[in-house]
């Protein structure tokens, strides 16, 4: 009886911390079809949280989402090795209570990621606060779009600096410089994307979110917006205007992809305008070219030579990052999106080309200008 008891006072308080936990995801799950509380959730406490957070955090020249992440690793790994040298020394009651205490701090941040992220998915999307009607696109209306497009990319291509090869060349610096104002343009248009200006921080892990697949994020708890800067340039600008649409509480990654164009579109900026361009088009041409081959060859084929490289250097990087551990990162962020109801997990990158024609599809043109 005595060693039930000690056993029970030892773990009693990290147990019971996991079940408060456990407790208070299954809350979560369970309001989370209510879109009025969730609403309510994202306007009240997640959005004035990740502004108020990222306020303090903006003028670090780091990221401080990652400067937590790496202690909040190397923590959880002390905690780890701690358990695991007292079960070598059958000390299993020591042991237990690591254990049991790094699965309650791992449940507790999961509700915080829910509270302060995943109620996004649940609350008005983008395109409803805007009202934006998306319709089915036809094959018609995606060639005719894809055309556009490489036609504006073709325009700006010319106007950003290229190296001795002819690949977009803006460095870092320069490209986070340029984000300032980004969305002065684009809120003007959508109301719903005004917010503080944030400035986007290069990723010191770059190579290793190369090696998963990823360009950025955005961190729940810092709202900041962390940027690859290992990855090709081309694409950068457009990649910091998507993470700077999820601070604005653009959660879907198709939206955030749509917004990101719209914001490039609008800036008044060849850097941010090119990049913008040059993206629609590889998403448009992308979905054209799963449903209609045969038009996708004249369309791509209209693409200047200088996009062309820069696409052409995009692939090639990308292509050398495929691997295990791409392919693991990607089915994980999948599980992730799915959870929280996105079902098109990795795929929803793609989904922005409704938007993208519903704006710029030649015969919308002259009611959407």
């Amino acid at each position: 009886m005595g060693t039930s008891r000690r056993v029970l006072g030892r773990l009693a308080g990290p147990l019971a911390a996991l079940a408060a936990g456990a407790a208070a995801l299954g809350v979560f799950w369970g309001i989370s079809g209510r879109r009025a509380v969730m609403n309510g959730l994202v306007t009240g406490f997640s959005h004035p949280v990740r502004q108020a957070v990222s306020a303090v955090l903006d003028p670090l020249p780091v990221s401080g989402a990652e400067l937590l992440i790496t202690l909040g690793v190397l923590a959880a790994l002390a905690v780890l090795a701690g358990a695991v040298r007292r079960a070598a020394r059958r000390q299993w009651l020591a042991a237990g209570r690591r254990l049991a205490i790094l699965a309650a701090v791992g449940v507790w941040i999961w509700v915080g990621v829910c509270l302060l992220w995943g109620a996004e998915y649940y609350a008005d999307s983008f395109a409803e606060t805007e009202g934006i009607p998306v319709q089915p696109v036809s094959v018609e209306q995606l060639a005719a779009t894809a055309a556009w497009f490489a036609q504006r990319a073709n325009e700006t291509a010319d106007q950003v600096p290229r190296d001795e090869t002819g690949v977009f060349a803006v460095s870092t610096g320069e490209i986070f410089a340029r984000a300032q104002g980004l969305y002065d343009g684009v809120s003007r248009r959508y109301p719903s994307l005004a917010g503080p200006q944030r400035s986007p921080k290069a990723a010191g892990y770059s190579y290793l979110m190369s090696l998963t697949g990823f360009t950025g994020y955005i961190f729940p708890f810092t709202g900041e917006s962390t940027l690859n800067v290992d990855c090709p340039a081309v694409f950068l600008p457009v990649t910091v205007a998507h993470e700077l649409a999820h601070q604005r509480g653009v959660a879907p990654e198709q939206e955030a992809n749509y917004v990101a164009v719209a914001a490039c579109a609008d800036s008044g900026d060849p850097v941010y305008t090119y990049s913008g361009w040059l993206f629609g088009f590889l998403h448009l041409s992308n979905a054209l070219y799963g449903a209609d081959p045969d038009r996708w060859a004249p369309v791509y084929a209209s693409l200047c030579e200088s996009a062309q490289r820069d696409m052409a250097a995009n692939n090639a990087y990308w292509a050398a990052m495929e691997g295990p551990v791409q392919t693991a990162a990607e089915s994980t962020y999948s599980g992730f999106l799915q959870s929280y109801g996105q079902e098109l997990g990795m795929r929803s990158y793609g989904a922005c080309v409704d938007l993208l024609v519903a704006r710029w599809c030649p015969a919308n043109l002259a009611e959407n200008p």
